[in-house]
């Protein structure tokens, strides 16, 4: 993979794990903690790129982009065009980073159930 195909997947990362905590029409703190956290724990190891999905997420945040559907939307499109970068290990971590957000503030609601639904079913495409 090059660095700038590398770069993009770390983005819409960043687009994927807003749209999870944006589709409740909202951004709760502990959301973006859990997020912070995972991202140096779990994604940093393998490439220093991972800090886009932080940077890419605040942007979005700071510029109140509100429609989580053209979010995830776009991860979607990255994650058909680049197949072969979704391996089993890749998918697991972005599940259990997506659920984390979603169960870090009061459970999950049902907005943020179905959007997890949606993610692990284009994952196991």
């Amino acid at each position: 993979m090059n660095s700038d195909t590398h770069l993009e997947f770390y983005r819409r990362l960043g687009h994927l794990f807003y749209a999870i905590a944006a589709t409740d029409n909202g951004i709760k703190d502990e959301e973006f903690k859990i997020l912070e956290t995972l991202v140096y724990k779990d994604w940093l190891s393998e490439n220093e790129d991972a800090k886009s999905i932080l940077e890419t997420f605040k942007h979005l945040q700071a510029n109140e982009a509100e429609d989580s559907n053209t979010y995830f939307q776009h991860f979607v499109d990255f994650k058909r065009a680049h197949y072969a970068l979704f391996n089993k290990t890749i998918n697991s971590k972005i599940l259990n980073t997506a659920t984390a957000i979603t169960t870090s503030f009061s459970g999950q609601n049902k907005s943020e159930l179905i959007l997890l639904a949606k993610l692990d079913i284009e994952l196991k495409k």
